[in-house]
């Protein structure tokens, strides 16, 4: 067993490190008041001096912890009232344990002993950066949330809002989503085509899959880039070259054409899904299956079909969610008579602002998650089926 020893790092290590830590955090608040240079320099001067006397000076780490924690919780109330305490809080509570946290050396513990100093890094880098893109990429979502109970018909917060008050928090656009009929006839129509659509995804995804798998298939490279291609080629070609071709057969402005276009866009997700799924599949299983007596049809529902199922569920749930949230195709495809969701919000967008767009966003973000963490689920199920993961 390899013993790590941890040692306490200077103050004129930790204070810089603090110090842009401390910008950053100025930055967004700066920002947020129109002055983000003053910003920058109040946070990284602030949290140096913290870092400076907390191990020079007072050295107590628990009693520091919660003077940080307080003390910024008392400057966000005094500078912006509730919300502020809510932000200084958060803020205290991350410096009183960053600067401890690089101070007695504790980042070390779970890196190897003989790791250099550039190695190190480069290992917090990498995931400083991940956090920041995962940031940026959950905050308009985050913002989007709160907004679908403001009281007001605004897109922005009120003060109300801002104050923490009841009166500027309402249902009101849950309830004018559940009981107009124009969105509720929205829903039903997406509620009707991302099924469908579904289906036929997984069961053309599925047998694609398997039988691209197997190598005696001639130029199943060239087939599988083919098939893909709805993920690779921008959405706005395959909506105009669809709305060409279902034309000419008729589909365009049915509730088929719809389905058989978000089918085609729900393929690729199946295909991929699959053919990860049967990279760890045991080829002898069906040869034994093939040997005992069963038929084809035997053998792909009682051999093949319960350890690849974790992989069709996993793409039958992208497929049904690229088709629930798809608004380019059906633009071209649809007519009136199939306006999905996403299309009534663009509608809601373009033609009249309309604050009920906020609580059915929200309403698909809580769906998509419960969607993904399945989608999750499935895949660690089958790992474990395919021995990579402990049970």
């Amino acid at each position: 067993m390899t013993l790590t020893i941890i040692e306490p790092k200077p103050v004129s290590f930790v204070a810089p490190v603090v110090a842009v830590a401390g910008a950053f955090c100025g930055l967004l608040v700066g920002t947020a008041h129109d002055n983000p240079l003053l910003g920058v320099a109040i946070g990284a001067v602030l949290t140096a001096v913290l870092a400076f006397v907390w191990l020079s000076v007072f050295r107590n780490e628990r009693a520091a912890r919660w003077l940080t924690f307080l003390g910024f919780g008392a400057v966000g109330f005094a500078y912006a009232g509730v919300p502020g305490v809510v932000i200084g809080l958060a803020f205290g509570a991350f410096f009183g344990w960053f600067i401890f946290w690089l101070g007695e050396g504790r980042y070390r513990a779970k890196l190897p002993p003989y790791s250099t100093g550039m190695q190190v890094f480069l290992h917090f880098l990498f995931r400083v950066l991940c956090g920041a893109i995962f940031i940026f990429l959950i905050t308009p979502i985050l913002v989007v949330m709160p907004l679908s109970f403001n009281a007001e018909n605004f897109f922005t917060f009120t003060p109300e809002m801002l104050r923490f008050d009841p009166e500027g928090y309402s249902l009101k656009h849950y309830r004018d989503f559940f009981t107009n009929s124009d969105w509720q006839q929205a829903m039903w129509n997406s509620l009707s085509i991302a099924p469908m659509a579904t289906i036929l995804s997984v069961g053309f995804g599925t047998l694609a899959a398997i039988g691209l798998s197997s190598e005696h298939v001639p130029f199943r490279r060239a087939i599988m880039a083919v098939l893909i291609s709805p993920m690779i080629v921008p959405l706005i070609i395959s909506a105009a070259g669809m709305y060409f071709f279902y034309s000419r057969l008729g589909l365009q402005g049915t509730y088929w054409g719809v389905v058989l276009a978000h089918a085609a866009l729900g393929i690729p997700f199946v295909i991929i899904t699959v053919t990860a799924t049967l990279v760890g599949f045991d080829r002898s299983l069906t040869r034994a299956a093939a040997n005992m007596g069963a038929n084809p049809v035997t053998t792909f529902f009682r051999v093949q079909m319960p350890l690849i199922l974790p992989g069709v569920i996993s793409g039958g749930l992208f497929a049904f969610i690229t088709s629930f949230d798809e608004v380019v195709v059906v633009l071209f495809v649809g007519s009136a008579g199939q306006k999905t969701l996403p299309w009534q919000m663009f509608i809601g967008l373009r033609e009249q602002i309309s604050p009920t767009i906020l609580a059915v966003a929200t309403i698909l973000v809580v769906i998509s998650i419960a969607l993904l963490t399945t989608v999750e689920l499935l895949r660690r199920r089958s790992e474990r089926l395919r021995g990579m993961s402990p049970g």
